[in-house]
């Protein structure tokens, strides 16, 4: 009997379908071993080495598994291929002692479907240390910053706030994007705009006053209502002509196939489903076989998949959408794991075959990840782009724009900003500019000057934030979500519509780190440890001398911000009935309260 580990009861279950009678899979639950909850858990003084201890809850998962690893012939490492995955791997050694007494090997699949797993029982490799060493420090520094910076904002502010590497970051975010939107001054501004329509006919286009006696209006030029008839009347009894016009061809490619983040910013924005949402479905349909592994920020695709893509889209869509070879697309993210797959449907020729979720959020996803992918591989749009300039008069000209889809190209599988059912028909020009000529005259319908006022910047949405984060280069595609939640279940956020903003403690939490460690906060020094991470996972650095040159300089500037930095209160104007003296405004679990 070979015994098979992986990390959850669902992953197992699917795998077991695949496997012969010599094989038992079994599931660990995800880690078996970690730092201890009440302690540090972390040596500092002899490299930084960590203590881990088995959980009570893992307790009796250990024992079953060290049953089951007695009596096997071999024991079969198979969970998740990126760092958390092998991090397990390596922890599922050390806690059985395969290491001493057992045949073990590690496999890795990024898909469960059986060719997938029978090819990765033939090509067995050994833990990837440099993978579980960049977990490792990861954890390691994140439990420093959490367990030596959460104590001292009890002290300084209040018990239970807690201070995180990323979760920090990611506040600081937030906070300043209100400061934007606090400081943000209003501008009103006009604009001229006119309905035209070609002699004796009813379709009507719209155009904007975009110069005035060959000077341009930029946006902010009309400011004010008045200024805004002073045009109009200028423009009263005006003959509009066609006076330019310039048609060509636009080719647009599709977006590329599904990374983590791409698929928690499309979700977030077709569906409004969080980040922590997102996950759990995509978690759910890579355990059930249905796409490959959720946590990725490769843009690549299998042969197998390119291969099956093309008899897709031919059989679905017709031969004129298929391209004559392979499209690739380039991650230009530092860290990005290009030796892994995007996200796609293990199987392309299921449509929406996953009848056995009753939630409507998995055929969702699963219909978004289907659609992307095979787009990815289809030819491009082909759009016909129009500009015209219209005179009014000897010294007005306005201007306007149009498209027209020649040929939809993988518009007819699946676009970013619309979905399928939302895309115009062949040859349908609904809104469009009707077909013009240089000369020609132009009948005025309406002539209205229009106000508007600058916007501020918009608080942070699930899609926004986390393309923010990636962006900055702020945690890995395995963080976003959990990252998201921690802020708002630490109570630094909340989500008013579905937009992230700042509560009072998360104000001042943030004020505090900003000014007294300015490096926890840091973007730029936030993603320069990613970057150290990768490169610890990629064999090019050691993990301890990260850890080393990162600590040292924190705890001497904590030790010295313990004496520097007093206790965050103010003085209210209410004084206590008891001794006179004006209260205190301090910081509970529910907020604000005042005391003596």
């Amino acid at each position: 009997m070979n015994l098979v580990i992986v990390e959850s009861p669902t992953k197992a279950k699917t795998i077991g379908k695949f496997l012969g009678k010599e094989f038992i899979v079994e599931s660990s639950y995800g880690h078996l071993r970690d730092l201890p909850k009440s302690k540090i858990g972390i040596d500092v003084k002899h490299n930084f080495t960590p203590t881990y201890v088995i959980p009570k809850k893992a307790v009796e998962v250990v024992e079953r598994l060290r049953g089951y690893a007695t009596k096997a012939t071999k024991v079969i490492l198979a969970t998740d291929e990126d760092r958390e995955g092998e991090a397990i791997a390596w922890h599922l050694v050390q806690a059985l002692d395969l290491d001493k007494n057992k045949e073990y090997e590690r496999i890795a699949f990024h898909e469960i479907t059986k060719p997938a797993i029978e090819e990765a029982l033939k090509n067995p490799r050994a833990i990837d240390m440099h993978l579980v060493d960049a977990q490792q420090a990861r954890r390691i520094l994140d439990r420093l910053v959490g367990y030596e910076l959460s104590p001292f904002l009890w002290r300084k502010i209040r018990y239970g706030l807690s201070a995180g590497r990323v979760q920090s970051v990611t506040v600081r975010l937030v906070v300043e994007r209100e400061r934007e939107i606090k400081k943000f001054n209003r501008e009103e501004y006009w604009t001229i705009e006119a309905k035209l329509a070609k002699q004796k006919s009813k379709q009507t286009f719209s155009a904007k006053l975009y110069s005035v006696d060959g000077k341009t209006i930029g946006k902010m030029d009309v400011k004010s209502e008045s200024r805004a008839q002073e045009l109009l009347a200028g423009l009263k009894n005006a003959a509009y002509t066609v006076s330019d016009l310039s048609t060509k061809d636009i080719s647009r490619t599709p977006a590329p196939p599904f990374t983590t983040s791409t698929l928690q910013q499309e979700a977030a924005r077709r569906f409004g489903f969080s980040a922590k949402q997102t996950m759990m479905i995509a978690q759910q349909l890579y355990e059930n076989g249905f796409i490959t592994y959720m946590r990725t920020d490769s843009l690549n695709l299998a042969t197998s998949a390119l291969a099956q893509a093309r008899t897709v889209i031919a059989d679905k869509f017709g031969e004129k959408y298929m391209l004559e070879t392979p499209r690739f697309y380039t991650n230009k993210s530092k860290g990005a794991q290009e030796a892994h797959e995007a996200i796609r449907p293990t199987d392309l020729s299921k449509y929406s075959d996953i009848e056995q979720f009753r939630d409507r959020g998995h055929s969702k996803l699963y219909d978004i990840i289907w659609k992307r992918t095979v787009a990815s591989q289809m030819q491009p749009a082909l759009l016909e782009q129009t500009s015209v300039s219209i005179a009014a008069g000897n010294t007005y000209v306005f201007r306007a724009s149009g498209q027209v889809v020649k040929f939809d190209g993988f518009m007819r599988a699946y676009t970013e900003e619309h979905d399928e059912d939302d895309l115009p028909a062949d040859g349908d020009e609904e809104g469009m500019l009707p077909s013009l000529k240089k000369g020609e005259g132009l009948e005025l319908k309406e002539l209205a000057p229009i106000q508007h006022f600058t916007e501020p910047p918009g608080r942070y949405t699930d899609a926004t934030l986390v393309k923010a984060l990636e962006a900055d280069g702020i945690g890995r595609p395995s963080t976003y979500a959990p990252t998201l939640s921690t802020i708002q279940e630490r109570g630094y956020v909340e989500k008013i519509e579905k937009r992230y903003r700042p509560t009072e403690i998360g104000f001042l939490v943030n004020n505090l780190l900003v000014e007294h460690f300015p490096e926890i906060v840091d973007v730029k020094f936030t993603a320069r440890i990613e970057e150290e991470f990768d490169e610890i996972a990629e064999g090019k650095s050691e993990w301890v001398p990260v850890i080393k040159e990162f600590y040292g300089p924190f705890k001497k500037n904590l030790k010295a911000k313990e004496e520097e930095v007093e206790k965050q209160v103010e003085a209210s104007t209410t004084p206590c009935s008891h001794c006179g003296e004006m209260m205190l405004i301090k910081f509970g679990r529910n907020g604000k309260f005042l005391a003596c």
